[in-house]
């Protein structure tokens, strides 16, 4: 990206004044060498975001930022609730996909004396991969329940613990969710692919902690270095992938109707109040349900595996974060507090101490953010800060972002290769594909430490924590 078509405000933080048919300013959060290396078309896209009819104070984008569908990956938006819209590209294809972090109590050296044998367990107790099927079968009345329960309901079905609920955000359960508005072809998609990791970035991790940043918060975090930690990321799977589908090509055909001029047609929206806008967040809501039932239940079979190779063993919950989403939040705008919909593509809540959805025992830290890394390089744990509100609405970064496309990651390693070459450095790789590994290969995407340190130096979340991975099971 040209930095001379923005205005530096600090170190990390870049204008876009409004211009054309912007209505708001754009933002982006970043070092110099992280905006130097984003496309072009992260900058084309958030100003096409900062157009949309009733948005709030700016449009963003996070250090992680790069091109997406309709928005950028790592793009922030809030909407007024009365004249704004709601955007299936803004909320994204993987509606809800997350991370959540679990604590093991376990020490490296017992990870290390059954590693290859506790990678090969997980990859054949957990399935990855496209179109990978699990163990549980839903019925269309399971499925309703599930839409409408999240993982409130995985664990009333036996897939965990009810301590789990309150490390979740909305405490598992996402309120609003219309079931009735997923059609039949996302609930066929999705009625077997429960409790399954899926493709692309999607893993799950087993890491140690590496280094401490913050020792206060991660006390408050339960978090030591040395400790072992199991990460999984994975989202809505096939469900919402198939509502967004839908979605976006209802909207682009209605846009006309609600008088907006899209200035992409990948921005496809309408109107919150709109009987469409109502219809969309009835479904994402679902989706979001579906995300977090899907996690607790993979949650559930790590703590199989656990037990398996380690009796004594207890998996607990640090967090569970979301990205891709859109929420109705309260928010400060110019002295008054206001009700806003936010959309975080590739971005994440980071909500500082004090807030008050936030369980008791972690209120007075902050808000755990967990910024995923690859396969080859480290993860981190950060905390939501005081300025975060008032920098993004609350909102942080979500991982690496890329910085090669996949086929050009493809073209450039060879999966059998990466996976012996990450092998003698001591990580072990699991994946049904060796392609997969190579369209994840570490290099292709950005450094997750300058990302991390960035979204600090920016005033977004604070570093707590750096994992580094042991075992990864890949889709």
């Amino acid at each position: 990206m040209d930095i001379q078509r923005l205005e530096r405000i600090d170190d990390t933080e870049w204008h876009i004044p409004p211009q054309g048919k912007m209505r708001v300013p754009a933002v982006l959060y970043a070092t110099q060498a992280l905006i130097e290396a984003m496309d072009d078309k992260v900058r084309e896209q958030i100003v096409n975001v900062a157009t949309l009819p009733g948005i709030v104070r700016a449009a963003y984008a996070m250090p992680d930022a790069h091109w997406g569908y309709g928005f950028p990956i790592g793009g922030v938006a809030a909407f007024d609730p009365d004249t704004g819209v709601i955007s299936a590209g803004g909320v994204g294809f993987d509606i809800s996909c997350g991370v959540r972090t679990l604590h093991t109590g376990l020490d490296p050296e017992q990870i290390l004396a059954v590693q290859e044998r506790l990678a090969d367990r997980l990859f054949q107790h957990i399935p990855a991969g496209v179109g990978s099927t699990g163990r549980v079968h839903l019925t269309p009345k399971q499925m309703d329940e599930m839409l409408a329960g999240g993982a409130r309901w995985a664990v009333e079905q036996g897939w965990g613990e009810a301590a789990d609920l309150a490390r979740i955000e909305e405490h598992g359960c996402m309120a609003g969710a219309d079931p009735a508005q997923v059609s039949a072809r996302a609930r066929a998609r999705q009625k077997d692919e429960m409790g399954t990791l899926g493709s692309g970035n999607h893993y799950l991790e087993v890491q140690q902690v590496g280094e401490v940043f913050d020792a206060e918060t991660a006390r408050a975090f339960g978090i030591r270095e040395g400790d072992v930690k199991v990460s999984i990321h994975c989202g809505s799977r096939g469900l919402g992938h198939q509502i967004g589908t839908e979605f976006l090509r209802e909207m682009a055909l209605a846009a006309p109707g609600f008088g907006i001029q899209l200035p992409d047609r990948e921005l496809a929206c309408a109107p919150i109040t709109s009987p469409l806008g109502q219809r969309y967040l009835g479904a994402m809501r679902a989706a979001v349900n579906c995300a977090l039932a899907n996690r607790q239940i993979l949650t559930h079979l790590t703590r199989e595996v656990f037990a398996e190779l380690f009796p004594d063993s207890r998996l607990t919950l640090l967090y569970d974060v979301s990205h891709n989403t859109c929420k109705e939040e309260q928010h400060e705008v110019d002295g008054q507090t206001r009700r806003l919909y936010i959309h975080r593509k590739g971005a994440t809540r980071a909500f500082g101490p004090g807030h008050p959805s936030l369980p008791a025992d972690l209120r007075a830290a902050g808000q755990p953010v967990i910024i995923g890394g690859t396969m080859g390089t480290s993860s981190y744990i950060l905390a939501g800060t005081e300025t975060s509100l008032q920098r993004a609405f609350g909102s942080a970064c979500h991982g690496a972002g890329r910085r090669m496309s996949r086929r050009q990651a493809t073209r450039t390693w060879h999966g059998r290769e990466l996976q012996a070459e990450l092998a003698g450095r001591g990580i072990f790789i699991r994946s049904p594909s060796y392609r997969g590994i190579a369209e994840e290969a570490p290099d292709a995407y950005k450094d997750v430490g300058e990302v991390a340190e960035s979204a600090e130096r920016a005033g977004l979340a604070r570093r707590v924590a750096r994992l580094t991975p042991l075992v990864c099971i890949k889709g």
